[in-house]
C-alpha cells in the first residue's frame, strides 16, 4: 500500500528477461534505500515492484507479464527513463494522499499542459477499464503521483488535474509532452463501490432505496 506521495525520482533500465534495474537520484536515494530489504515493494511510476536484490544506488525487480500488459512499460520504448519512486507505507506514518495499491488499471495520454499563476493543469485521456471510476474531486493516481481529479467529462474518459509546483518540479510529471503514455490507477474505493452494487447476489443489494432508508440522502 502506498500513498501517491513521491519520495524520489529514479531511472530504469530493463536487463535480462523482464528484469528491471531501478537506480534512484544521488540526493534522495538515502529516502529510498535506507531500510530497504529483500521482499520490499517499491512504487515505480505507480506499478508495485517487488525488490529482488539491493544495489549500492538502487535495486533489482521484476516485471510480470500482467505488469507489462497493464502499464506503459509494456508498451513502445519509454520516451524517457525517468520514474517516480515511494516505498510501501508504514503502519502509523501520516497518510497525507490516497490509498494507492500500485495495481495499474490502464494506460492514458497526456492532451494539454497549461501553466497557471499557481500550478499547471494537465488534462488525460483515459481508457474504459480507468475512466468507469473517474469523477470530479475524486483521486487518481498518474505515474504514482496522487492527484485530485478537478474536472472531467460524463465518461470520465477525459479529464483534468491541477499540479502545484512542487509535485510539477519534484515528480517526472514535469517531463510529459502531448501524446506522452501514463500509468493510472483509479481509487480503490470505487472499485467496491461498484462490486457491491452490481453484485446480484448479495444479501442487501445497495439502492438508491436502501441509502434513503439507512439515512443517506
Amino acid at each position: 500500500m502506498f500513498t501517491g506521495l513521491i519520495q524520489s525520482l529514479g531511472t530504469i533500465q530493463f536487463q535480462s528477461g523482464d528484469r528491471v534495474s531501478i537506480t534512484c537520484a544521488q540526493q534522495t536515494a538515502e529516502v529510498i534505500l535506507g531500510d530497504l530489504a529483500i521482499g520490499d515493494s517499491v512504487a515505480v511510476d505507480g506499478i508495485c515492484l517487488t525488490v529482488e536484490e539491493i544495489l549500492a544506488q538502487g535495486f533489482l525487480a521484476t516485471a510480470s507479464r500482467e505488469t507489462l500488459s497493464r502499464t506503459r512499460l509494456g508498451k513502445e520504448k519509454l520516451e524517457y527513463n525517468s520514474v517516480n519512486l515511494e516505498t510501501s507505507l508504514r503502519v502509523g506514518s501520516k497518510l497525507g494522499g490516497h490509498f494507492v495499491t500500485g495495481h495499474i488499471d490502464g494506460v492514458g495520454c497526456l492532451e494539454t499542459v497549461e501553466q497557471t499563476v499557481n500550478s499547471w493543469e494537465i488534462s488525460f485521456s483515459a481508457p474504459e477499464s480507468v475512466a468507469r471510476y473517474i469523477v470530479p474531486k475524486g483521486s487518481i493516481t498518474v505515474n504514482g503521483v496522487s492527484l485530485t481529479v478537478a474536472e472531467s467529462n460524463t465518461d470520465g474518459r477525459w479529464f483534468k488535474v491541477a499540479v502545484i509546483p512542487h509535485t510539477y518540479a519534484h515528480t517526472n510529471l514535469y517531463l510529459l509532452k502531448n501524446g506522452s503514455q501514463v500509468n493510472l490507477e483509479a481509487d480503490i474505493l470505487g472499485k467496491y463501490v461498484e462490486k457491491l452494487v452490481n453484485f446480484p447476489k448479495s444479501p442487501q443489494s445497495i439502492t438508491p432505496e436502501f441509502l434513503i432508508e439507512n439515512g443517506y440522502v
